[in-house]
Order: C-alpha cells, then structure tokens, then sequence
C-alpha cells in the first residue's frame, strides 16, 4: 500500500455563498462560522463542515494556494478572485502582444514561432541547402567569402526529426512564415468575402462562383457577411445603427434593453395610457432565406468515407493522427499525419487579482515579460497559522503507519503564527467525524494562544535562549522516557511563535455489516452496504478554527477623523473550517 502523508486543507468562505446563492434568505440554515452562533451549541454538529461531500473538493486547498485581503480580514482562494489582465506575451518569443493585436489576429502568435504537431517541441527555421564550405575553392565559394545559407526553407523539430517538407510546406524566405504558411494552407489568407446584392432586392444573389470558404474562420465570415447583408435588406430603418458596433450597442441584448426604456418595459400592454404605450405598432419584418452556397459560407457534410477508408488500409495506424494532435491543431479535421500543420504557439497572459468584495488588489506581478516577481503578493501562509500534524509516538515501521481500528491514537497538531501579534485560538471539532464510518475525535486543549512571531535578527539572543529552554525541555522529557502523559486542557509543547496540542483519535471499523434490528428507527434511512470506496478508508478531520488578535486600526474607513491616534488598537477576528488528514484506517 502506498505511504500516506498527512495534510491539512482550508475552506474558503465563498463556498458559503455558493450555497445558499440559491435558497431564499429564511431557509438558509445558519452558517457554521457565524459569530452569532456559538461554538458549543447542541446543533453545532448538525452544521459541521463535511470534507466528503462533493462540493467540498472545489473549496479545499492548501495553504500556499490561497490569498489574503487585509481590508476584509478574509481569506480568498483562486476561484473568488477577480482577475484583471495585466500582460499577453508568446512564451516562445517573450514578446508582448497589444489588446488590438488580440482582437485581429487572435490569440496566437503571428511571428516565427511553431510548435511541433507530432511532439509539440519548439520548431526552428532551416535551410533545406547548406551553405557551401569555404575552404574548397570552387567558382562560387571563390567570390566574398561564406555566403548566407539560400532557400528554400523549412520547419524542424530537434526532438522527433519531424520537419514541414513531409506534408510539401517550403518557405521562400525565413522571415514571416506566419503569414507565409497563411497563404500556403488557405490560399489568400483566409480572408474570403461574400458577394452581396443590390439594394433593391430582398435577399442577396446566390454566387455559386464565389470561391468557397475552407476553413471555419473564413466559412464564420462569409456566412456573418451573408446575413448581415439579409438584415439590411429585409429592415432598411435598421441599417442607421451599422456604425454603432463598435461600441457595443449592435447586439441584440443591448438593443432589446435601449428599446424597453423607451416602450415602457412593460412587454404586454395593449393601452395608449402611460408612458410611450400608443407607439405604432412595426411591421412584421420579412422572412430571410437560410444561407445554401458555399460562397455565403454553407458547407455540406460529405459522407463518403471511401478515400479515408483506403487511405487507412494503406498507411496503417501509424499514418493517423492521435486524439490529442487533432485537438492541438488550430483547425479541425485533422485525421491522418499528413493532415498535421505546425501550430502557432498559444499566448500567455499575466494576471492581476482583486478581492470580489472590496476590490482591492491582492496579487499583481511585474508587468514585464521577462521579470518573474511579484509586485503585490498578499498570501494567507503571512497571516494564517499553518498546521501540521505528525504522531505523538512514531514508529520506525512503515507497517505501522496505518490506524487500527477502535484503537485510540495520539497525535500532535503544531500551529505556527506568522504574525508579529499574539494569537487567540479556538478550535471545535464533531464528536465523530462525517460519513459511512464514523471515527472518535477528542481534542485535549481546544483553546490556547501563540505568541508573536519576533524578528530573527532584532531578537537574536532571545531566540537563543528559547531555544536552549525547548532543548532542555525535550532533554527531561527524554530522561522521564514513556510516564509523559497528555493531560486535558493542557498544551503538549509551546515554543518562541508555535503551539503543539494533542489530538485523540478513535478508528472506525471498516467492516461492512447490516446493524441489528433493535438499533435501528423507523425514520432512519437504509444502511449503505455498498463495497469501500476510494480513500474512504483516509480518516479526516474537519476542524473549526477562530482567531483572535489585536492589531493596529484601519486608517482606510470614510470619515476615519484626523485626530485619531495612531497606537489605537482593534480586535480583529477569522474563523474558517479546515480538513485535516489523518492517516489510513487498516482493513484487516
């Protein structure tokens, strides 16, 4: 069986407003974290946090993944977070792209940059002739020295000697092959119009002549082209509002909204009482016509699979492309290896990120490309206590890594403050933990503080001397061998800005069994005789935590007056749910 490390993951408190997002405000059950509620009430373990569930996997994560807002006094994990572009670059060139480079040539790179579409490795530009070598004396070599390799060129892979001569791709010049491999796949670039009416007639005339659109790009345009012209046609009045695209006013959301201010938003009234409800009714607008030719960018699938089909008889399986290099290529289609074009690297973006509450910016990076530091880097690991959890008497086997069951096992949670305050800690766990097996968990020394984490450097022989005490402390508990005993209400250990408290586990039995008759109610639901489920067997904690510190006052609040002192303290207060891991719970 493989080893099993324990770990501890935090809940962020957006999950609670995803779920009551949907109910109505009276029929939210109260929140486990709520102030208003204590701690000690009998329903809390009705409330608790359950780390089964299938919710819980999108609001768990580890310490080093969440952010912090220091004006909301909140956690904010990656999926609450607004995010705010800051840079768009290609992770080949380095090179940073513009926002109306974006919208025009999308969101791949247009220079010299490939990746392979066998590999995916990074394609390099190379001359299908050498260059002639200098030291023999021919008639071309004799002239002004070693000449510049000439064309035509080509793009290779060092990786899977793959190179773009297998599918007929060559490059008159080394420069632009972005556009160069345009022109060579879709003839003029992709760029295809569609050939509209006069405007007298009620529809545009079909073109079967119109070169048709190849790829999906050019068939969107094309087909965009085609109906706009139908719209213009068939509502004259409506061509006034063509120019107004640009700003967003053209779609039919937006024009729906302007209109409604204007007809009284009430959508059904007949009456010419109130409002603009005597507006003259429009005319029904005429009936456009489907778009059938292949120059307005319809495109009929071909059913006839004989030429695949052969070509599969004769290449093999090794002449198809995989499932994911068709999904890496930028057009669909792809079946065979001969059908794999080089793919333009996929642009990277940098983001900044801002609290959904406050706005304010909590993660904002260096907007240079080549610069991998953080501007602003609020992270919850400088202002949450970490946990981590270890037995209290080791064993050297790995065998006896795994819990027994109904056998009571001690472990040690250390909190470590990162803070320079002293921190108050409250913690509150169910009697037995949530789920099909039902594990004892008691918790010896529920409430105790930390102390303030000093600088290193400023309080040097302090640290000195804590540490000499924690050694000597650790001496004489060595010297009193195994009649140490984890005492209730009292801490295990307590060092210079960390805390270690004892936890008592009780296993549950993995035994799948029916419960006797005259255990069960009339009202309880039927027993869960299915087989073990994967890490059902993992016992895992959930775990309320409150802190409490004191920390300077906020200068930020509207109508804060000047005259306020600056030593003015405040109590600040967080409480979050965790789910600490255990171990594995033996099934002999």
């Amino acid at each position: 069986m493989a080893s099993f490390t324990p770990y501890t993951y935090i809940q962020c408190p957006c999950h609670e407003s995803t779920t009551q997002g949907g109910r109505p405000a009276d029929d939210a059950p109260p929140s486990p974290t709520s102030q208003d509620q204590p701690l000690d009430d009998d329903g809390g373990d009705d409330n608790a946090f359950d780390p089964r569930a299938p919710r819980s996997n999108f609001s768990l994560y580890p310490l080093e993944y969440l952010l912090y807002c220091d004006v909301c006094q909140q956690i904010r994990c990656p999926r609450c977070v607004a995010e705010e572009l800051v840079t768009v670059y290609c992770p080949n060139c380095l090179f940073e792209v513009g926002s109306s480079s974006l919208k025009t040539e999308g969101n791949r790179c247009t220079r010299s940059c490939f990746q392979c579409p066998v590999c995916i490795g990074p394609l390099a530009v190379q001359s299908l002739e050498s260059a002639p070598d200098p030291s023999l004396l021919t008639a071309e070599s004799a002239g002004a020295g070693a000449a510049p390799p000439a064309g035509p060129w080509i793009l290779a892979c060092s990786y899977c000697s793959w190179s773009s001569s297998e599918i007929g791709v060559k490059f008159d010049k080394p420069q632009g092959i972005f556009s160069q491999l345009a022109k060579l796949r879709h003839g003029d670039g992709g760029q295809h119009t569609a050939v509209g009416s006069g405007a007298g007639d009620a529809s545009p005339k079909r073109s079967d002549a119109a070169a048709p659109a190849e790829t999906a790009k050019a068939r969107f345009a094309a087909m965009k082209a085609f109906y706009a012209a139908q719209s213009s046609s068939a509502n004259p009045s409506s061509s006034a509002l063509a120019g107004i695209g640009d700003y967003g006013f053209s779609s039919p959301g937006a024009l729906s909204r302007i209109m409604n201010l204007y007809s009284g938003g009430s959508g059904g009234g007949g009456g010419s009482s109130g409002g603009m409800g005597g507006l003259k009714a429009k005319p029904k607008s005429s009936v456009m016509r489907e778009a059938d030719a292949a120059g307005e960018g319809f495109r009929a699938d071909d059913l006839d699979e004989g030429a695949a089909v052969s070509k599969l008889r004769r290449e093999g399986w090794h002449g198809t492309a995989t499932r994911e290099q068709a999904r890496a290529q930028v057009d669909e289609g792809a079946r065979f290896a001969d059908d794999l074009w080089p793919i333009p690297y996929l642009l990277r973006t940098k983001r900044s990120k801002r609290c959904p509450v406050c706005r304010h910016i909590i993660s904002k990076p260096e907007s240079k490309v080549g610069n991998t530091r953080w501007r602003i880097r609020l992270v919850a690991n400088n202002s949450i206590p970490s946990v981590s959890i270890r037995p209290l008497n080791p064993s050297p086997s790995s065998a006896a890594t795994l819990l027994k069951p109904l056998q009571p096992a001690q472990f040690l949670l250390t909190f470590k403050n990162p803070i320079f305050e002293e921190i108050k800690v409250t913690l509150a766990t169910p009697a037995a933990t949530p789920g099909r097996f039902a594990s004892k968990v008691t918790v010896l020394c529920p409430q105790f503080t930390i102390d303030a984490n000093t600088d290193t450097d400023m309080y040097l022989e302090d640290v000195l001397k804590d540490g000499d005490k924690d050694a000597s402390r650790r001496r004489r508990r060595g010297d009193e061998g195994g009649a140490h005993q984890a005492e209730a209400g009292k801490i295990w250990e307590r060092g210079r800005n960390w805390v270690s408290i004892v936890v008592e586990v009780v296993p549950a039995s993995l035994r799948i069994e029916e419960p006797p008759a005259l255990l069960r109610k009339e009202d309880d639901p039927e027993p869960d005789l299915s087989p073990l489920k994967e890490d059902e067997d993992v016992l895992e904690i959930p775990m309320f935590v409150r802190l409490e510190w004191e920390g300077d006052a906020s200068q930020d609040q509207v109508g804060a007056t000047a005259g306020k002192e600056k030593d003015t303290r405040e109590k600040r207060e967080l409480a979050y749910w965790c789910a600490i891991g255990i171990g594995r719970i033996s099934q002999e």
